[in-house]
């Protein structure tokens, strides 16, 4: 029996943590928050991110970052993008050089812009690093509903490590060499989920989703391209299979923080109702200002980064969009090659 250990007691870490208990790992999860600790350890649940499912008695729930960390085989990030610096400082002087790091956040660092493997990597130089992501709702991964992952990292016999530990039968993982396009497509979803939502609650229909997403997607693989990323890796699990799931799903907290924009509530009134980090908010600043250095067009992007950051009506933002200026549909491709 191997110990694992996972960084991060929301409900992605806690329905990883229970994956790897269920596939007969020692499993540890952190989490700082005390009064958290205590419910999981006293009444087996945790209420607040993952409602109705029970913990194992053998899952060791602890706030003792040391503890969690000593030999265990992975270490799996599980908190938000912009926590994963301050957690890669707390976590390193317990940390040993043959430790994985298993990413499973998804967004980008504001300020920096940078990806989040290359946060941890000037946190953690030394450490083999993987993400895994994919469509996957913490709600049914939690209940052992069939659902696929995919492991990326540049060193392949990590990914494959990784596709290893956190295969079952309920849980399909693929492994991928293309480190940047896992990353953003994971990262980018998240705007496209939240337009989405948006869409949902101006009460718009199937066939404004269907246009959003496939031209969404468009554009992720635009700037994806521009930024390293292998074109391919945007028509798998991390790029269509995660915007499918993220736009659809009223799991999805993006989607449901759109809803609540497109419904007329403000900014703050629809954080305030999910109370949950809506990694899309931030990912849509960060990408924003990336596609204007890079010169790459993302329109859908622009008009939520208007409504979001400029108070721009969502109403007016998708009339902007239908009346743009008009454009061959594989205008990448006939003009530069695909996405280019």
């Amino acid at each position: 029996m191997q110990k694992m250990c996972v960084i991060g007691a929301g409900s992605w870490g806690s329905a990883l943590a229970l994956s790897l208990y269920k596939n007969n790992h020692k499993v540890f999860m952190w989490t700082r928050d005390i009064e958290q600790v205590e419910e999981i350890r006293t009444t087996k649940i945790n209420s607040k991110f993952l409602p109705g499912i029970v913990f194992p008695k053998d899952l060791i729930v602890s706030n003792d970052l040391e503890e969690v960390i000593l030999d265990s085989e992975i270490i799996v990030l599980a908190v938000p993008s912009q926590a994963v610096r301050s957690v890669c400082k707390q976590i390193k002087p317990y940390v040993k050089d043959n430790q994985i790091l298993v990413d499973v956040a998804k967004g980008l660092e504001k300020g920096t812009g940078l990806r989040l493997s290359d946060v941890v990597k000037e946190e953690l130089p030394n450490n083999p690093y993987v993400v895994l992501s994919g469509p996957s709702h913490a709600e049914e991964v939690s209940r052992y509903m069939p659902t696929t992952l995919v492991a990326a990292c540049e060193d392949i016999k990590y990914a494959q490590k990784v596709q290893d530990i956190f295969m079952s039968p309920s849980l399909r993982v693929y492994t991928n060499p293309d480190l940047i396009g896992v990353e953003l497509g994971g990262a980018l979803k998240n705007i496209i989920a939240f337009g989405a939502g948006m869409c949902d609650g101006l009460g718009y229909g199937d066939n404004t989703k269907a246009a959003l997403m496939t031209r969404g997607i468009a554009e992720i693989g635009r700037l994806g391209v521009a930024m390293g990323a292998d074109v391919n890796t945007f028509t798998g699990l991390s790029g269509i299979g995660d915007l499918i799931v993220t736009c659809t799903s009223m799991h999805s907290r993006n989607r449901r923080a759109g809803i609540l924009m497109g419904q007329g509530k403000s900014l703050q009134e629809t954080l305030d109702e999910v109370q949950m980090v809506v990694e899309g908010i931030t990912a849509t600043e960060v990408a924003y200002k990336i596609s204007r250095e890079l010169n790459i067009d993302m329109p859908i992007t622009e008009a939520i980064y208007s409504v979001l950051y400029q108070g721009a009506n969502p109403n007016e933002a998708v009339l902007e969009l239908m009346t743009r200026s008009k454009k061959h549909e594989m205008e990448e491709v006939v003009n530069n090659g695909l996405f280019r």
